[in-house]
């Protein structure tokens, strides 16, 4: 039952979230050998306040444009 975490920072759709369940569960099927039933994606959004990179959260880092 091979389980796939995804976290991410919020604001991407459901239908975002239904491609990348689909796509992430096609390549376990056909790389682990197992069942689309048998596998499942979980998705976490973490809110940029709860992330850090580098020593410094993402909440306070300036957009790229």
């Amino acid at each position: 039952m091979p389980i796939v975490r995804v976290e991410m920072w919020p604001g991407r759709t459901e239908a975002q979230k239904a491609e990348l369940a689909r796509v992430i569960t096609d390549a376990v099927v056909t790389i682990a050998h197992t069942t689309p039933e048998a596998t499942f994606v979980i998705f976490e959004d973490i809110a940029k306040e709860n992330w850090a990179q580098g020593g410094v959260l993402a909440s306070q880092k300036k957009e790229k444009k």
